[in-house]
């Protein structure tokens, strides 16, 4: 007599029901919008609906584990499907997508794709880079894997259109890799961390080639602690490490979990086969993935120059101004600015180093957040949106799943006398401590920065009642450097486009005062009809990197309008 089929853990259910679940985020406003003038789209967003129902109530009845796994297949159809549909009603993209199809369009026509500017691109509601030099970042600055991949694509349509179709492909081909790599119950999971809640398919549809990256990323990443077990890659490892080679000429986020990575693989493969064997492993890997970074940029680096490996460190040097939900949120809202704005750069690099000095000492604890620790830095950076955590969230699961602290219970860890010691507990916190402060104490130079200049709003031109034409301002530089303003309002937590100088000096003399006009970029500026919204002026220079900023009344009952 056989044995009854064994009925499926009560965990896998939850997780097949909360991913279906997640799949209805969103999906109303894509149906509202497809159900105007694209009917087609908007029942195939209807039977989804229908599926998600039938996939909630086959989750919790069905009696076999082979059954559930059909379900978390029908939830990963269905996702799919509503992220297509999404990027059917939604495809023109961002900025990151029209410089991604442009650099496609000039790699195909054989023009130079680094350092080009493209302002055309710009049109009305693009968003801009402004950089603290008073301009804008109009070029391309990703590795050109993006752009490679994206011009196959260039019949798909106008705008960045190909950008887009790369992006959102890229994100459901990593969904179904990671699909298919997971244990069977953890498989939708997968299914919600990467499609689910409407995070990462909107940030395909707008073209990112992170994503690209984040695909490749995920083979690397799903059991990475056995890459090279027995001091062999083989087939599988030798794949491992071309796709991070290829995950790292997408785009720039790969480069700070790469170390992390190797740092790990060492340590494992050390504490199994010894010092000499571990290096030879790393070494392998590491030099698979130069190999295929360097096969995709070879063009580029013979044809470009300097112009190419410009434009890969570009958003590591364009100077752009803060922005993010990280650190600088102080001194972009807390205070009026500061002049230590360099520190927070300071301080993210010196985070990422003390992180990477931290896992190698404490791999057996902090292995299985490898994946996780390289994005902690960006919290302290001048750049610190979130997307620069969440886009990579899957990673997290992915290490979750298939890199438990099992893996890492015999992994080699440095242990210099005094952490070894009797006082070995103290003597470890101490040394975290250590690493830690460099990081810590850049971070207090940068929030303690005090503004450097005094601005006082002296005369306000006006375009009617609720829109001003012109501001004359009094500037006092109270630092002891000649400092080189560029100025501008804003409404929300976002920047705006910069004021030109009309009249007075570009340059404020170290401990000098002047008097300037500065002209709205559309020669008006509509005051906020809002009541609460508040009108603050920001002022940048870029050596050294500084922001001085506060708010003004400009409202219509106030003629003279005093900062």
């Amino acid at each position: 007599m056989s044995a009854a089929p064994e009925p499926p853990a009560q965990w896998h259910r939850v997780i097949t029901l909360l991913a279906d679940v997640s799949l209805f985020i969103g999906t109303r406003s894509v149906w509202t919008q497809a159900a105007g003038h694209r009917l087609l789209v908007a029942a195939v967003i209807s039977v989804c609906y229908a599926s998600i129902l039938v996939c909630g109530v086959l989750a919790l009845v069905v009696h076999r584990s082979r059954s559930l796994a059909r379900v978390d297949l029908a939830v990963l159809v269905t996702a799919v499907a509503l992220a297509l549909c999404a990027w059917v009603m939604n495809h023109a993209g961002s900025d990151e997508a029209l410089l991604t199809t442009q650099a496609a369009r000039e790699l195909v026509a054989g023009h130079a794709v680094y350092g080009q500017p493209w302002p055309w691109l710009f049109r009305p509601g693009v968003a801009l880079t402004p950089t603290v030099t008073g301009g804008y970042d109009f070029t391309y600055g990703y590795p050109p894997l993006a752009p490679l991949l994206t011009a196959p694509l260039l019949w798909i349509g106008h705008g960045g259109a190909p950008a887009t179709a790369l992006s959102t492909g890229a994100l459901i081909t990593g969904t179904a890799v990671l699909w298919r790599m997971l244990p069977v119950p953890w498989r939708s999971a997968a299914t919600m961390v990467c499609l689910g809640f409407g995070l990462l398919p909107t940030y395909g549809r707008l073209g990112y080639p992170a994503l690209t990256g984040l695909a490749l990323l995920v083979p690397v990443v799903v059991g990475w602690p056995g890459t090279g077990r027995g001091g062999r890659l083989g087939p599988a490892g030798l794949a491992r490490s071309a796709c991070l080679g290829a995950a790292c000429a997408a785009q720039q986020l790969p480069w700070f979990l790469a170390p992390f990575l190797l740092a790990g693989i060492y340590a494992v493969r050390r504490g199994e086969l010894g010092g000499r064997a571990a290096a030879s492993v790393v070494l392998r890997v590491a030099g698979t993935a130069a190999t295929v970074w360097l096969l995709i940029n070879t063009y580029f680096l013979v044809s470009e120059e300097g112009a190419w490996l410009r434009g890969i460190a570009l958003p590591l040097t364009q100077g752009a101004v803060l922005h993010g939900q990280g650190l600088v949120g102080v001194s972009l809202y807390l205070t009026g600015g500061s002049d230590r704005l360099d520190w927070y750069g300071h301080a993210s690099l010196l985070l990422a180093a003390g992180l990477l000095a931290l896992l190698v000492l404490f791999m057996r604890r902090l292995g299985p957040a490898a994946t996780v620790l390289p994005w902690c830095a960006f919290f302290l950076a001048t750049r610190s949106q979130d997307g620069y955590y969440l886009m990579m969230t899957p990673l997290w699961l992915a290490a979750a799943v298939t890199a438990p602290p099992a893996a890492f219970a015999g992994a080699w860890q440095p242990r210099p006398r005094p952490l070894a010691g009797p006082h070995r507990r103290a003597a470890r916190i101490a040394a975290a401590v250590l690493v830690l402060c460099p990081a810590l104490v850049s971070a207090g130079v940068a929030v303690t920065g005090s503004p450097p200049l005094r601005l006082a709003v002296t005369g306000v031109r006006r375009d009617g009642a609720h829109a001003v034409a012109r501001l004359t301002l009094r500037v006092t530089n109270s630092g002891t450097s000649t400092l080189t303003p560029h100025y501008m309002l804003t409404t929300s937590q976002g920047m705006s486009r910069f004021w030109s100088v009309v009249r007075g000096p570009a340059t404020v003399p170290a401990h000098g005062t002047v008097t300037v006009a500065v002209r709205p970029p559309d020669g008006r500026f509509d005051l906020p009809t809002r009541a609460g919204t508040r009108v603050r002026l920001r002022v940048f220079t870029p050596a050294p990197q500084t922001l001085t900023s506060t708010y003004l009344r400009l409202d219509a009952s106030d003629p003279s309008a005093t900062g």
